[in-house]
């Protein structure tokens, strides 16, 4: 197998040939067919997560197919299509597995930064944790909703039912959301980066009903807010534009710090939340539900060679959508 490899937190991907791997019991192999580019890998070569893992082989926005299963798998089978996403595997004996909530596992193990990911031709993946995909839809517009898609479901259920949705940052995971939003029925508010309006067009094409800088205000008062831009500084912004008892969540995994703000923008019953993770039943809601939505992914392939690339060019902010690397 071949695969793009993190050797060293801070240093570029390298392309190295590795012995093909066995799965062992209640695990599959999966021949990648595609994978996705998501910020959080530039969270994980960045050192920017906790307790990095190195060397690893990032990527979980995984889709292919199962070509050896381990002992103990009896619900897939060889030549079905799975996805492969960011949560890998749960203890199920904790806390938080035991009433439902495995998001939050005491011992989870994370696609791409604690257990090697899809950046590769093949990888090694839990099979409870494997989604199956039928055969509806190719691999490259597939793979951003394992973890784009999926984290913007789970940030839209926690958001609440609100039908004024401010959207700050308008990348892969909102160019996603806002479809799911407005196909039920909902307002769309889009933030970019100031002055970045051909994003804004771009928001505006997916049924946005205004788009515009993060430093304006809506033109009117949002009744949730959902933050997938790292900037900690838009959390006081994002209070600012929700009405009196509106939600503000938190969806990314790294943030830069939040600055100190008046009691008064969190008073009057506004809540500000986060996301972490997501749970196999919001993985099987999505999926399910992904269809009838009839979601169209904005995709950019490239070439498992060029990740580096594909990195840089998700980091300059060089293309809408989502970056996804074919083997």
């Amino acid at each position: 197998m071949q695969a793009m490899v993190l050797d060293a937190v801070g240093r570029p991907l390298e392309w190295t040939e590795l012995p093909d791997r066995e799965p062992g019991p209640g695990r599959i192999r999966v021949k990648v067919s595609a994978c996705g580019v998501c910020r959080t890998d530039l969270h994980v070569i960045d050192g920017e997560l906790p307790d990095p893992i190195t060397p690893i082989i990032p990527g979980h926005e995984i889709v292919g197919r199962i070509d050896r299963i381990g002992p103990g798998v009896e619900d897939l089978r060889v030549g079905e299509r799975v996805g492969v996403p960011w949560l890998g595997h749960t203890c199920g004996v904790c806390p938080y597995c035991a009433c439902q909530r495995e998001n939050l596992c005491d011992a989870p193990l994370f696609t791409g930064y604690t257990r090697d990911g899809g950046f590769a031709t093949a990888m090694i993946a839990d099979a409870r944790f494997a989604f199956p995909l039928g055969e509806q839809g190719d691999d490259v517009s597939l793979a951003p909703l394992l973890c784009a898609g999926l984290i913007g479901w789970r940030s839209l259920v926690i958001a609440g039912e609100g039908k004024r949705l401010g959207l700050y940052g308008f990348g892969a995971a909102a160019h996603i959301l806002a479809q799911v939003a407005v196909w039920q029925g909902r307002s769309v508010y889009a933030f970019t980066r100031p002055g970045d309006v051909k994003t804004q067009a771009f928001a505006r094409s997916l049924g946005a009903v205004w788009a515009g800088g993060s430093d304006e205000a809506p033109p009117e008062h949002l009744d949730a807010a959902i933050i997938f831009a790292t900037v900690g500084d838009l959390v006081p912004t994002a209070l600012k534009a929700v009405r009196k008892g509106g939600r503000v969540v938190c969806a990314g995994i790294h943030m830069s710090d939040i600055p100190g703000f008046a009691y008064a923008l969190l008073w009057e019953e506004r809540q500000l939340v986060s996301v972490a993770n997501l749970t196999r039943q919001d993985g099987i809601d999505f999926l399910n539900l992904a269809p009838k939505i009839g979601i169209v992914t904005t995709t950019h392939p490239y070439q498992l060679r060029d990740a580096n690339t594909a990195l840089s060019d998700l980091r300059g902010g060089r293309f809408d959508g989502a970056a996804v690397l074919i083997p």
